[in-house]
């Protein structure tokens, strides 16, 4: 039984493999760490319901990765998630549809406190779009920014005759 079951996580472990590499850029030295991550997680699914009640053998693994992966996620035009291996230019609504915060994303992966959860062109545009805006700035007139509006200037330079 123990090996059938074995024989079924190595079968599913080749599947989900082959469609991670088929969607994914992955250098041949981290290949044997990507497969070993992925018999990890799966290797609590493929429990006995023996195993599973005494707690044994189904704690969560621990997720570490390295600097090069955590770096080869950061595109300019997107950030890779790691609980699905897709582009996005913010993680923090599909984080949120995973039951996740950006904490607990960055603690579950091992990510540093600084991991962004906007992709760097993104954060640019939406920034470039709040500065067209003049969002963030105290109100300032659109003639000259940064001298007070004319009729004040004349009325502060010219002397009252009282």
């Amino acid at each position: 039984m123990a090996d059938e079951n074995n024989n079924d996580l190595k079968v599913l472990v080749a599947q989900v493999a082959a469609a991670y590499f088929a969607n994914s850029h992955v250098g041949p030295s981290e290949i044997p760490s990507v497969i070993e991550q992925i018999a990890q997680s799966l290797a609590p699914v493929g429990a006995t319901s023996d195993e599973t009640k005494s707690g044994g053998a189904v704690s969560a693994p621990e997720q570490r990765l390295t600097r090069g992966q955590i770096r080869k996620s950061i595109t300019p035009d997107a950030l890779i998630s790691f609980e699905d291996g897709k582009g996005y230019k913010t993680l923090r609504r599909h984080l949120a549809v995973k039951g996740l915060t950006p904490e607990q994303y960055r603690d579950k992966w091992g990510l540093p406190h600084d991991y962004p959860m906007t992709a760097p062109s993104y954060s640019e545009a939406r920034s470039q779009m709040a500065k067209q805006l003049g969002l963030g700035n105290k109100r300032r007139t659109a003639a000259s920014p940064t001298k007070a509006p004319a009729s004040r200037r004349r009325k502060a330079a010219a002397p009252t005759a009282e």
